[in-house]
């Protein structure tokens, strides 16, 4: 059965409990926002439910204080920002539970924001107690989860609320479910996948999934090494999960069973230590000299990649390509974000880096979708049903 979502509900002149993802990244010296994406990719549940004179509350965490007060993970910064970019007032509280809490949600008026404190300031909140998650919940009549980075957590605010009060989608969750919905259920064929990264352990579930509904899957970033040593062939010092050989091996063979294409770089660009300054080369896959270990992939491999992209309908990319964190070892990563931009693919971006890679390339409002959430992006694509969607309230 299908889910409640925010356009299913009558808000005006209720409370709605909203969970936002507002963990923003802050800049280490001075504190400020370095990224507000996720700020405003909540703005249209935000809007939706003031213009419709319900009254906002928001709850969110930021970063990890481990259930401490931690004074530079206050509230604070977000509120300011959140308040510039949707020109209403948005009263920040000191905590996210209490009388104090209570008396200021209680006396709101409709169209009306308040944004509570961090909530992961309470342990309770990771141990999705359901006291605590009660206490959340009587703060409101409905709830509304739009915060999909959190929604494979199951904490008192993604989770728990939802057993008390009835609980629907915001229009940023809703969204993100129905592109992976669609990449996993109703996907285009050809179906491109590119998948990079550190650790191919990161992704076992994701490629195993995926080798159900894609044609291709091109490997990069360092967990190409892992693979290419699995095939035999040296890789230098680059990156390898020793412990992971056997199962790349069994991803291989699965996949030559499936006649699903496993394309990992044909070339590589080098370094002796991971610096801009670090001497570097281009080298064959099969030259990786001792000493040496694969940084980025080389301008063989980007052109072929792009040829793949080239006729696919459907293109997923997870994972950087590259050490991509250090110039010049972003280019391959670059080159791609440029490339699956330049298609007539539908075309789903997720993960940290691959978000800010696209961003970076100026590519960002030409992809299909960008995701919000990493490890929910990564637990969908694995198959998994995540905590914070199966506790939504079904549709009648």
């Amino acid at each position: 059965m299908a889910k409640l979502s925010l356009g299913d509900l009558e808000v005006k002149g209720k409370r709605v409990l909203v969970r936002v993802d507002f963990n923003v990244p802050l800049d280490k010296e001075t504190g400020e926002i370095t990224n507000d994406m996720r700020i405003k990719a909540s703005l249209p549940t935000i809007k939706h439910i003031i213009d419709h004179g319900g009254r906002a509350v928001l709850v969110s965490h930021l970063g990890r204080p481990k259930g401490e007060v931690v004074e530079n993970l206050r509230m604070n910064k977000v509120a300011e920002r959140l308040e510039a970019l949707i020109k209403i007032k948005v009263k920040k509280l000191d905590d996210c539970i209490g009388p104090d809490v209570e008396k200021e949600v209680l006396a709101m008026q409709d169209g009306e924001i308040i944004l509570l404190e961090n909530v992961r300031f309470h342990k309770e909140e990771e141990e999705n107690n359901p006291d605590f998650a009660k206490a959340l919940a009587s703060l409101a009549d409905l709830y509304v989860s739009d915060a999909f980075g959190t929604v494979h957590r199951a904490h008192a605010s993604t989770q728990g609320v939802a057993q008390f009060i009835p609980a629907a989608s915001g229009f940023l969750l809703k969204k993100e479910i129905n592109f992976f919905d669609k990449i996993l259920h109703s996907s285009e064929r050809p179906f491109v996948a590119i998948l990079g990264g550190a650790k191919v352990s990161d992704k076992i579930g994701v490629i195993e999934n995926l080798m159900e509904k894609c044609d291709t899957i091109l490997i990069g970033g360092a967990m190409a090494f892992t693979f290419e040593k699995a095939r035999g062939i040296e890789v230098g010092s680059s990156l390898v999960e020793e412990d992971k050989l056997e199962v790349a091996r069994g991803i291989l063979e699965k996949a030559k069973e499936k006649k699903v294409k496993i394309i990992t770089p044909l070339d590589h660009v080098v370094a002796t230590e991971c610096t801009s300054e670090a001497e570097r080369k281009i080298v064959d896959r099969r030259e990786i000299p001792p000493g040496w270990k694969g940084l980025d992939i080389g301008p063989q491999t980007i052109d072929g990649f792009k040829k793949i992209l080239a006729g696919a309908k459907t293109i997923l990319w997870n994972g950087p390509l590259g050490m991509f964190e250090v110039e010049p070892f972003n280019r391959g990563t670059v080159e791609i974000a440029k490339a699956i931009a330049e298609t007539n693919a539908m075309t789903v971006v997720g993960g940290g880096d691959s978000v800010a890679a696209v961003t970076k390339a100026g590519v960002f409002d030409k992809i299909s979708h960008v995701s919000t959430g990493g490890g929910a992006s990564l637990e969908l694509l694995e198959g998994k049903e995540l905590p914070g969607i199966s506790a939504l309230t079904e549709k009648e």
